[in-house]
This record gives structure tokens, sequence and C-alpha cells, in this order.
């Protein structure tokens, strides 16, 4: 049984227990198969995830290591903004992913800031378009095999040109759609863009 209160060893120098998910703060040091290891406080902490999305079963078989962050949907409310706030983490480290079609290079996908607002004269000239504009919600799904306030980077039915906003670099982490509602990954930002064969550029509005 997965219990936050089922203590599954001791011994003179670790502390190790099951939990059902991890906090913000703890670091991964492992994972192997549906169980991730963190440490946190002098504590080894063990999570048997129930299920992965297929972004997380991308990740793990890429060799990337990731958080996993869950949060009650608010059908009301979708926006990024909404979800770093329920989740508790910083807004800035919070990205969302848009998708878009150019004049030139067809469709494309943008990751930035939940905060901030796309600027597509910027994106368009990074990726060799003479102007972008997002797709309809309708296509989003036909498209990419996400759904609004579920869309992530990783894992979509093609592979697009994708842009990162240069400012994911300074930080230590960001945070991404898992491919569902309710779910979000924590992961070190130039792994994903590698991953991800993304090019970075300033595509926000100032």
């Amino acid at each position: 049984k997965s219990d936050m209160h089922l203590w599954i060893k001791n011994s003179k120098r670790w502390l190790i227990r099951l939990i059902e998910k991890p906090h913000a703060a703890m670091s991964i040091i492992y994972v192997k198969g549906s169980h991730e290891i963190y440490f946190s406080d002098r504590m080894v902490l063990v999570v048997a995830n129930k299920a992965k999305t297929n972004a997380m079963r991308i990740l793990h078989s890429a060799g990337i290591q990731y958080r996993v962050v869950t949060y009650e949907v608010d059908e009301k409310d979708l926006s990024g903004v909404h979800v770093a706030q329920t989740c508790g983490l910083p807004v800035d480290q919070v990205y969302k992913t848009l998708v878009l079609r150019g004049d030139k290079a067809g469709n494309l996908v943008a990751v930035l800031p939940v905060e901030m607002e796309l600027d597509l004269k910027a994106l368009a000239i990074l990726s060799g378009n003479k102007k972008v504009e997002m797709i309809a919600v309708k296509d989003l799904l036909p498209l990419t095999g996400y759904i609004r306030g579920g869309c992530s980077p990783v894992g979509m039915k093609k592979t697009f040109p994708t842009y990162v906003e240069e400012s994911a670099i300074l930080c230590e982490w960001i945070s991404v759609s898992a491919g569902v509602r309710g779910v979000q990954l924590l992961l070190n930002p130039e792994e994903l863009i590698l991953h991800l064969h993304a090019k970075t550029g300033d595509i926000v509005m100032r």
C-alpha cells in the first residue's frame, strides 16, 4: 500500500519511505521503471507511479530526469498562471506550449513563460516566416494529440520546429505540461532544449 506513513526501511544513516508523490523541493536521484527515487533532508523517498504519460515515457527513454507535480484541474481557469499558483511553483518558471502556423515553414511550437505574451513578429523572424499565427483550438488535438491546458512540447504526434524563450536557460528547472491536464513536469531546460532540437531566442513581448 502506498502511503505517506508507510515506512519500508530504517537504517542508522538513512530513512526510507514510500510516498505517493514528491514535493517540488525534492531532488530526484534515480528513475527505475515505474519508480522514482528522491532525496530530501537525509531521507530517501520512493515514488511508485501509477501511470506515465507519453511525455514521461519519452523523457525516461531519453534518460532525462524530471519531477512530477500534480494539481486539481479547474475547468473554469485553465491558464498557466493559475496552474503555477495551484502547484505553488514560481510563475516565471512555469512554461506554456503554444502551437502556431507560419506562412512559409508550416506548423511550429513556441515554449515560453505562462505569464508572458508571445511576440509573433519575433517568432516569425526566428522561424524564417513573414508571419505566424496561432492555430485554432479545434485543430490542436488532431494535430498534436493534446488538448488545451494539457499540451506538452514532448510527445506530439509529429515533430515540429520548436522555439524556446531564451530566458529558460537561466533557470535551474522549468515546468511544462506532462501532456494531460493536472500534471506538470519539472526538468532541466537545457536538457529539454537539446531533446527537442529546439532553437532559443527572445520571443516574448517586453
